[in-house]
């Protein structure tokens, strides 16, 4: 994790950063939306494997 922050992809960084905390696992850096197009529409979906999700903690989704 300790590469020159210049020599890496934004996904890179992005999960570099999520796991420098104490106790973070790989499970914390799993992306957590979808971005998808279609006729030069943008969709952001929320992954269906998302461990956090948006919304009252007791919401059966």
């Amino acid at each position: 994790m300790s590469e020159n922050a210049n020599d890496m992809s934004d996904e890179e960084k992005r999960r570099d950063q999520l796991l420098r905390a104490a106790g973070s696992t790989e499970e914390d850096a799993a992306p957590r939306i979808v971005v998808s197009e279609h006729d030069g529409v943008k969709r952001i979906d929320i992954a269906p494997d998302a461990v956090v999700r948006p919304g009252p903690a007791d919401a059966d989704a």
